[in-house]
């Protein structure tokens, strides 16, 4: 199977995601992050490994460069570029804006976060197996 390292979701500021500056709430833009980490996980991994392992955050880092407004979409983008270093992948996600279902322009809010992959069965963090990294890095460290 070819690896799929990049994945991409359309969100669409609804009333609920806007806050007091008229605008989608900072907060937002984290969730939409773990959504389209979510569903590039879902659409890629096998079922055996959806059904063994769970993602949790340990870091985000946002650079915040321009919004939204409601009714306005962005094309989220998120991607793996290097293999994983022991429990923890660094997933990359753009957000740009959306026209006709096509990116425009650069991204306005840029995330970087750090992902650890649990055990369901016992609930602790562990080292990510190469298999488990495969289906979305090229070389899995």
């Amino acid at each position: 199977m070819e690896p799929v390292s990049t994945w991409r979701v359309t969100f669409t500021a609804g009333p609920e995601h806007i806050d007091f500056m008229g605008h989608v709430n900072n907060a937002i833009w984290l969730n939409w992050v773990q959504d389209i980490a979510g569903a590039h996980w879902e659409a890629v991994a096998p079922p055996d490994h959806q059904a063994a392992y769970l993602w949790v955050v340990t870091r985000h880092e946002v650079d915040y460069r321009g919004n939204i407004a409601l009714g306005e979409s962005v094309i989220g983008e998120t991607r793996i570029e290097r293999g994983p270093k022991g429990a923890r992948f660094e997933r990359l996600v753009d957000f740009v804006r959306e026209r006709d279902g096509k990116p425009v322009g650069k991204p306005i809010v840029s995330v970087r976060s750090d992902w650890a992959m649990i055990d369901k069965a016992s609930g602790r963090i562990m080292r990510i197996p190469a298999e488990v990294a495969a289906p979305f890095v090229p070389q899995a460290d």
